[in-house]
């Protein structure tokens, strides 16, 4: 790129935050350039300052932030001299963002190809038939099925991976220069990810446009980004060509990251089970009568769901009403102190399955039992007493932290909701469980807004974890955070688990981080499973076609050795 001007030029940037009267610099001087046509990536830590650069440079950022020192040249103009106006035409035509949270960017009163239809008409590019026309192409090339169906449906009918795909469709719509890119895969599974990766790429070398890379997933920088850029506590301590920058790290904080990437670096926090008999560390993660895990699971299941069948009706066609198929006669058990991985395409029927176990939806047949008893039967106190021994984290800890709740009442909701000890117990409890998840005891006192995704997403796991529970469904509950953070969370887990005999059921799109953590795999698809086993035979010696592509697609395979 020597000799050529940059399409975006980022000079000595700073940034700061006002939080209870006192001002934090977030982002330290940081410098970059992007060319047309050209991936950067910018890695790091969940609050190192890499959104908070990102929404600086399209003036995106909150009240409480403001922009003190640099400058930002993008196609030549200075952007900080825009007016609003201005602005509006500059974003979402000439520059794209495809943000982290679609939970919090679609409106949930629009239907779906509206809102994807406006990036079209908000900046008069079509007239609103044609543009509602393109929308659905659009939303059939970012990998959503059915889009003329789907098109009139509204976002919460959407899993959380299709909402994803959305925001997608959206940014792309009016083929901007430059797209800033917020996570943009981190809901989503890996061949579905893979495919949206392939269509930026394909803008990128087809139409010259640029694309600045906001990642956690180093796999995901490594196989797609021309350059990397790592930041940490508001600096760019490193930053260079991929190959260089993974290669031979200089810095010892990139060395840190690299070697906690799941993709780049595959390795068990837990025994490796095969045929019920654990094939790693001998009796490290035994039940306490000294029998190996799998063989405690399999003698006394925790979960027996049999025959699970889940319709929903979809909206009227011009063909007649129409029934998706959600789940589709899946039977499946989680054995005491057992991790089950359920993986799968999205909208391939994971996350009902789980809704479904916890009882937060009904089957339209088929019977789910927990620990004996029959969910369905289960009424009153009963029920209630249940659920203590049962909790979820779910994929968006945007939506799940209520926003006028500080962190420690989030965190302490269900201590209080069950009167669990006295109100010094639970505050004693809420800072235990805030330091277990490695966040400082003073983060109690602030509001969800005011931490980063990363940091949510532990915040909701401290909250699942508060009255110790049996079962422990994890819905993406990784998929949010930054690859150290991730590794830690990951060990905390298996760490929970030996101390505490916990059983999860763990959802996700990522088989690198599955191979970490699972005793067993049960694989999706169309709301049927395929496939299931223990770990390392399913990852390793895959039975079915489908696993093998899911296995193919994880990112950062390609430089492993």
């Amino acid at each position: 790129m020597t000799g050529t001007q940059p399409l975006l030029k980022v000079e000595d940037l700073r940034v700061s935050y006002r939080v209870n009267g006192e001002t934090t610099e977030a982002v330290h001087g940081a410098s970059f350039e992007v060319h047309a046509g050209e991936v950067v990536a910018i890695v790091g830590e969940s609050g190192s300052g890499k959104t908070t650069t990102a929404h600086a440079i399209i003036n995106l950022l909150p009240a409480n932030a403001s922009t003190d020192a640099g400058s930002v040249v993008f196609a030549g103009a200075d952007l900080a001299k825009l007016t609003r106006k201005e602005w509006q035409g500059v974003r979402g035509k000439e520059i794209g963002l495809i943000p982290q949270d679609p939970t919090a960017a679609l409106d949930p009163l629009q239907r779906v190809g509206v809102q994807v239809a406006e990036a079209l008409t908000i900046h008069r590019l079509e007239p609103r038939k044609v543009a509602r026309q393109s929308a659905v192409r659009l939303l059939a090339e970012s990998g959503i099925p059915d889009p003329e169906t789907r098109a009139r449906q509204f976002p919460h009918q959407f899993s959380g991976g299709m909402r994803q795909r959305v925001l997608i469709a959206t940014a792309l719509a009016a083929s901007p220069r430059l797209v800033i890119a917020d996570e943009p895969t981190s809901a989503l599974d890996v061949t579905v990810q893979r495919q949206i990766l392939d269509n930026i790429s394909a803008l990128t070398a087809e139409r010259g446009t640029a694309v600045l890379l906001i990642t956690h997933d180093l796999g995901v920088a490594a196989d797609r980004a021309d350059r990397i850029i790592v930041m940490r506590s508001g600096d760019i301590v490193e930053h260079g060509p991929v190959a260089n920058v993974l290669g031979n790290p200089q810095h010892a904080y990139t060395r840190q990251l690299i070697a906690a990437a799941p993709g780049l670096n595959p390795r068990r926090l837990r025994p490796a089970v095969a045929g019920g008999v654990s094939t790693d560390v001998p009796g490290a993660l035994s039940d306490p009568a000294g029998l190996p895990r799998a063989a405690a699971a399999a003698a006394e299941p925790l979960v027996v769901a049999t025959d699970l069948l889940k319709l929903f009706h979809l909206p009227r066609t011009a063909k007649g009403p129409k029934t998706l198929t959600a789940v589709n006669n899946v039977s499946l058990q989680i054995g005491r102190r057992e991790t089950l991985a359920l993986v799968g395409e999205s909208g391939s029927g994971k996350s009902t399955v789980a809704r479904l176990l916890l009882r937060l939806d009904r089957p339209t047949s088929g019977s789910v039992h927990f620990d004996g008893v029959d969910l369905a039967a289960a009424r009153g106190e009963q029920l209630r007493q249940l659920r203590r021994r049962f909790q979820v984290v779910f994929q968006s800890p945007y939506a799940s932290l209520d926003p006028r709740f500080s962190v420690a009442d989030s965190v302490g909701e269900p201590l209080r909701a069950f009167g669990e000890g006295t109100t010094a117990d639970r505050r004693a409890r809420v800072a235990s469980l805030l330091e277990a998840v490695h966040l400082p005891a003073t983060y109690g006192a602030r509001q969800p807004v005011e931490l980063s995704g990363g940091q949510r997403q532990r915040v909701a796991i401290a909250r699942a974890l508060a009255l110790r529970p049996d079962l422990v469904v994890l819905d993406e509950a990784v998929s949010a955070l930054d690859v150290s953070v991730q590794a830690q969370i990951l060990a905390l887990l298996a760490e929970l688990q030996a101390k505490d005999g916990l059983s999860y059921l763990f959802i996700s799109h990522d088989l690198a981080v599955v191979q970490q953590i699972s005793d067993r795999v049960a694989v999706m698809r169309g709301g049927e499973l395929l496939e299931e086993g223990p770990a390392g035979v399913v990852l390793e010696r895959p039975a079915h076609e489908y696993t093998r592509e899911l296995i193919a697609a994880v990112p950062g395979r390609g430089r492993q050795g």
